[in-house]
């Protein structure tokens, strides 16, 4: 495959079972060392606006990805992915829910709110793997990204 972004890849979850498997299923991606996680939509706002903790970008660098869930403490998901596409400055960020919710009205709003893709989790860990295999595929690989995402030395 063709060299994939070097950039963050931030997962907003706050179950720590699949933080843990969502780990283990980027390690076996060859992408754990991009993998940013925050447990809340709050979190992930000042994480994209490099508030507080995360004012230092070499350790908390923009995502060009996000993996949100939906069911978050103190900002659902969905109001989050509200907030990211309200803002010029996150257009670019490619958003990605995946909530164990496959209600219809949960997937119609958040496309119409702005999310590039839904994806059920899985509740099995290898099927998490193929998962994120096929994401890394698609998104990082095949995707064409912003000159932000390019590989350093890539041409623009």
């Amino acid at each position: 495959m063709d060299e994939i972004p070097t950039n963050t890849i931030l997962l907003v979850e706050d179950d720590q079972d699949d933080v843990l498997f969502m780990r283990i299923a980027m390690e076996k991606a060859g992408l754990s060392g991009r993998l940013r996680v925050v447990e809340d939509g709050r979190d992930a706002m000042d994480y994209l606006e490099g508030n507080g903790i995360y004012a230092d970008r070499a350790a908390y660098p923009m995502p060009c990805l996000a993996l949100v869930d939906l069911k978050l403490p103190r900002m659902l998901g969905i109001d989050l992915l509200r907030w990211i596409r309200s803002s010029p400055a996150y257009e670019t960020v490619v958003i990605i829910i995946m909530s164990s919710s496959q209600q219809r009205s949960d997937i119609r709003q958040a496309y119409q709110l702005g999310a590039n893709s839904y994806l059920v989790k899985p509740s099995n860990p290898l099927r998490l793997a193929e998962m994120i295999q096929a994401l890394k595929a698609y998104w990082l690989c095949l995707n064409q990204p912003t000159a932000e995402c390019l590989p350093s030395g890539s041409p623009e």
